[in-house]
């Protein structure tokens, strides 16, 4: 194809090719520039060049509709907030009231502690995968424990109520 036909081809057919692809898809413009890039990428190009063209930008037009679906869903899930607990309340605990609690602690603290009550890994465990030691590991958990107790409003188990 010599480049004054590839021209005048691109000017009469691009503007409607553009029209007919942005029915399917969000950025019909690519679409149809990739459809002219194959084209010139052909070694013989076929007998009925617009209707190979037409063709060539519904399906890319459709694959990329697809795609974008694909990515939207994908978005969505992972935009989706983390639900920590099953149920909201747990012997009296306010779920949403400790969800909000867990985000606000140390990346660290929240890290060790969902490993050791929701994993059940030990702290020698916990200290291979955070790459620390377990006494690390194990005072970043009761800083996280403290610091949720205190902000939930509930008495350490293990104390007297005066200490």
């Amino acid at each position: 194809m010599r480049p004054d036909d590839f021209a005048r081809l691109l000017d009469t057919h691009g503007p409607p090719l553009v029209l007919y692809a942005r029915q399917w898809c969000d950025a019909p413009e690519d679409v149809v520039q990739e459809a002219f890039l194959k084209l010139v990428a052909l070694h013989q190009p076929p007998r009925a060049v617009v209707p190979w063209l037409y063709r060539v930008v519904r399906n890319a037009a459709l694959d990329a509709n697809k795609a974008a679906r694909r990515r939207q869903r994908r978005e969505e899930a992972v935009a989706r907030p983390v639900r920590w607990f099953a149920e909201p309340e747990i012997e009296g605990l306010d779920a949403a009231a400790a969800v909000d609690a867990l985000q606000r602690l140390l990346v660290e603290e929240r890290e060790v502690i969902v490993a050791r009550l929701w994993g059940g890994l030990s702290f020698e465990d916990i200290a291979s995968v955070s790459g620390c030691s377990a006494s690390t590991a194990f005072r970043r958990y009761q800083a996280g424990l403290d610091a949720l107790r205190k902000e939930l409003g509930v008495p350490c188990p293990n104390r007297s109520p005066n200490a």
